[in-house]
């Protein structure tokens, strides 16, 4: 290491005291990366790139000492809670849908089987009521009579 980086990394040490104790001096004071640079007087993009573990170690104090959430993180946990729900209700659904294809599917088979057909294994209808027209009716009811 070079000594620009060195002193670099000694003044990023120092200033992450100020602000969380409440003292920036050349800074607003917020418990941000950019204040932390303004408050070391290293360039922000150094700071991230060079100075990464730096960086890191800044936000764990922060978390650490202050019970704070950076805002970025907030969002982002909230975010992930929302998709979490979304893709639970979309798995529900998923679910749902499956079922009412088997359903009609069964349905289907059932009401275009030919009347009068004998088969010798009828098919498992499970939780399928199968169509039963009202005496004296064949067509379902709401439907014409074709000999009508």
């Amino acid at each position: 290491m070079n000594h620009q980086h060195q002193d670099e990394r000694t003044r990023i040490r120092e200033a992450m005291d100020r602000p969380l104790g409440g003292q920036a001096t050349a800074s607003n004071g917020s418990l941000t990366v950019v204040a932390l640079a303004a408050e070391s007087g290293v360039h922000r993009m150094a700071l991230q790139k060079r100075h990464a573990d730096l960086k890191n170690a800044f936000y764990e104090r922060v978390r650490n000492e202050t019970q704070h959430v950076p805002e970025s993180e907030r969002q982002l946990r909230a975010t992930v809670a929302k998709l979490r729900k979304t893709i639970l209700n979309q798995k529900d659904e998923i679910e749902e849908l499956r079922e009412l294809v088997t359903r009609l599917t069964l349905a289907s088979a059932v009401l275009t089987q030919p009347v009068g057909a004998s088969t010798e294994a009828e098919p498992v209808l499970d939780n399928v009521t199968p169509f039963r027209p009202r005496a004296g009716r064949t067509e379902p009811a709401g439907f014409p009579d074709p000999a009508g």
